[in-house]
């Protein structure tokens, strides 16, 4: 099972790092990883396997949230992700 996290706002240092020690912490395994920074905001999508993870989606993207100040994060399994962007 996996999951997509994005992480969209204002560039600063450490967000890849906190982003990724927090799933690390949860268990979850990061497979992949594209960020951009566009002059002064920063995006990133990153594809997790959640297969050994220790917690909730919620509770993952709560984490996250409380690690990464000033950040929109949205954590969501992989089904809805490919659901909703289905053409």
């Amino acid at each position: 099972m996996r999951a997509v996290i994005t992480v969209i706002g204002k560039d600063m240092v450490g967000i890849l790092a906190k982003v990724s020690t927090t799933c690390a912490e949860a268990n979850a395994n990061v497979i992949e990883v594209t960020q951009s920074v566009l002059q002064e905001f920063f995006a990133m999508v990153m594809l997790i396997d959640m297969a050994k993870m220790d917690c909730e989606l919620a509770e993952l993207q709560e984490k996250l949230k409380q690690n990464v100040d000033g950040m929109t994060i949205h954590v969501m399994h992989e089904d809805i992700f490919n659901s909703m962007h289905r053409i």
